[in-house]
């Protein structure tokens, strides 16, 4: 799988990134960015600055927060950017808490005081912001952009890219991918194979691809650069790995994981995701189906690593922010109502193995990729969209 070197990207450069994806527009626009805390009241005087950890929210303020105070905010006709915390969700595009507290540790109305007040809301966090962000855009009219696990690898790489050119990439692929009517994706693990099929109808492909202009409210999640599509429906199974290394088959119907058998490792938390499933049967629904579509350095986080190109992702939970029909109503516990990307991806996944990706499509069924491989189709399809490197080199 092609990975390219760090040193192969332009240096980060704020102003080109925000430039890119929002455009310049003629009117000043409000810009503010929130961070998450374990103690949000941290936020006053910085102290968080002192303290071990917090990375992301570091990054926030060095490379974001200060930078559009000193400069680069005036050049792209933003006003002064405010900052707000808010405490962790502890879960991937859970609500958060709506008290927010301002850079004077006072709190604030994340819906009363800070959406309709500003033009363009970014959120630079732990766990994604992406579904609520989302649906508080079209409700108040912003734009704004997630950054959640951000580091280093990901602001000279995945942020440092142009994405006018993600998102012709992106246009290629989706467009190749159109009308798909379903996907079957076979998998082997620890010497047994796995095979999931997963229903698109032929539903329009959607693109994640960082351009965000004026006169539409939307976020943009960054790095960009995957097509997507709300599954109608899926059957069969797929491996997963939990974070400690456990190893379970995911067993699949009518759209939904139904039961976890075990294929090697702690025999506790494969019990605990059952019970949750048992208890909460939303969080098993297969809420996405997305392949990423930019050639980068993997970086340790799903944000960046599922837009890679060759890898894939299925999603359980939420899937409203998507165009999905899956809101928070329908958990049963709040807490529940996360989006959770499953990657399939060599270095996230080095038991699962993706074999092969086929598409179904007017009758006729292609192999995309093979191995986390293109396949010479898909190579010759996208050949002239990827200029950083010749595509069918891949397939030999």
């Amino acid at each position: 799988m092609y990975s390219p070197n760090i040193d192969e990207f332009p240096p980060f450069s704020l102003h080109k990134l925000l430039h890119t994806c929002f455009g310049l527009s003629s009117q000043k626009l409000r810009p503010c960015i929130l961070i998450d805390l374990d103690d949000p009241t941290l936020l006053k005087d910085f102290s968080f600055l002192g303290l071990d950890g917090n990375s992301v929210q570091k990054i926030a303020i060095e490379k974001f927060f200060n930078p559009l105070n000193d400069g680069v905010g005036e050049k792209l006709n933003f006003s002064s950017c405010s900052i707000y915390s808010y405490h962790k969700t502890g879960g991937s595009n859970l609500d958060p808490d709506d008290t927010f507290y301002n850079i004077n540790a006072e709190p604030c109305s994340l819906r009363g005081d800070i959406c309709p007040n500003y033009d363009i809301i970014l959120a630079i966090s732990d766990f994604s912001l992406t579904a609520p962000l989302t649906a508080l855009a079209k409700e108040f009219d912003f734009r704004g952009a997630t950054l959640h696990g951000v580091n280093d690898i990901i602001l000279n790489s995945g942020l440092s890219v142009d994405y006018n050119d993600v998102s012709k990439q992106a246009e290629s692929f989706r467009s190749l991918l159109d009308t798909a009517d379903s996907f079957s994706i076979d998998f082997s693990c620890l010497g047994k194979n796995y095979s999931l099929t997963v229903d698109c109808g032929g539903q329009t492909a959607q693109k994640s691809h960082g351009l965000c202009p004026p006169g539409k409210p939307d976020v943009a999640n960054l790095p960009a650069g995957e097509v997507y599509f709300v599954p109608t429906g899926a059957e069969g199974s797929f491996p997963f790995r939990f974070s400690d290394g456990t190893l379970a088959e995911m067993i699949v119907e009518n759209g939904s994981i139904v039961s976890i058998s075990k294929i090697s490792g702690d025999d506790e938390i494969i019990k605990q995701r059952f019970t949750q499933l048992k208890e909460d049967p939303a969080t098993g629904i297969i809420g996405e189906l997305g392949f990423g579509t930019q050639l980068l350095p993997f970086s340790g986080k799903d944000i960046q690593d599922e837009k890679i190109f060759g890898t894939c992702h299925v999603a359980t939970g939420r899937s409203d922010h998507l165009g999905g029909n899956l809101t928070p109503q329908n958990f049963i516990s709040r807490v529940n109502a996360t989006h959770d990307d499953i990657l399939f991806a060599p270095t996230k996944t080095p038991e699962i193995v993706v074999e092969s990706v086929k598409m179904a499509k007017s009758g006729k069924e292609s192999l995309i990729f093979e191995s986390f491989q293109p396949s010479e189709f898909l190579a010759e399809q996208l050949y002239s969209h990827y200029p950083m490197q010749k595509l069918l080199s891949l397939t030999q």
